[in-house]
């Protein structure tokens, strides 16, 4: 994906933020630059949704390159922390085990 963006020049959409436009009197450039930048962003989007399966697609679909990139770390940090919590679970069952069936054979010695 990055390699894409790349390529196509619109890297920096994953770097800067959309930049503010605070009324309609800005100038005709600020205006250009704003759109700009919302359109390689939505651009950005689409290249990010084709690598993703359907049921991410359609819970990112209405959201901008941040916002997904966001939701997508707090998904994944949230999968990865479950995961090591069952890993550690399960050690510590195994240990539990073993510990058990090493005394059990002290103690019918």
């Amino acid at each position: 994906m990055i390699i894409v963006l790349k390529q196509q020049r619109k890297l920096y959409v994953l770097e800067t933020r959309i930049p503010f436009i605070c009324d309609e009197d800005t100038d005709n450039k600020v205006h250009s630059e704003y759109q700009c930048h919302i359109d390689d962003d939505e651009q950005a989007k689409y290249v990010m949704l084709s690598n993703m399966s359907l049921k991410l697609q359609t819970q990112h679909w209405n959201m901008n390159v941040h916002i997904i990139i966001m939701h997508l770390k707090k998904l994944f940090d949230a999968a990865s922390i479950i995961e090591r919590y069952e890993t550690f679970k399960e050690l510590f069952h195994c240990k539990m085990i073993e510990f058990l069936s090493e005394h059990l054979c002290v103690e019918n010695d």
